[in-house]
């Protein structure tokens, strides 16, 4: 005859109990601390004179400009030939764009 196996109902399965451990209390240490400062320190930069920086080494001091040498009539009729031509191409990539 077959063993008889009782129905163990499915479901929930109770808590275990606690083993009985009890958590160390944890100790609280206070450090006293410097306290902090209200503000930075300042710091004194030195003053330029109140013409500015002079001198050949100054930094920031314009360096001698050379005159410009002005545009030939070549030069222009380039220049110009040049931005006519950029707004074509320009043009041209819209109006294929919109097609």
């Amino acid at each position: 005859m077959a063993d008889n196996i009782p129905n163990i109902p499915t479901g929930a399965v109770p808590p275990k109990k606690e083993t009985g451990k009890v958590q160390p209390k944890k100790e609280t240490v206070r450090i006293n601390l410097p306290p902090k400062p209200s503000a930075a320190p300042t710091i004194k930069l030195p003053t330029l004179p109140p013409g500015g920086p002079s001198g050949p080494g100054a930094a920031g001091a314009p360096a001698p400009v050379k005159a410009t040498p002005a545009l030939s009539p070549l030069d222009t009729i380039l220049a110009i030939v040049a931005a006519v031509a950029g707004l074509i191409a320009a043009g041209s990539v819209v109006y294929v764009m919109t097609l």
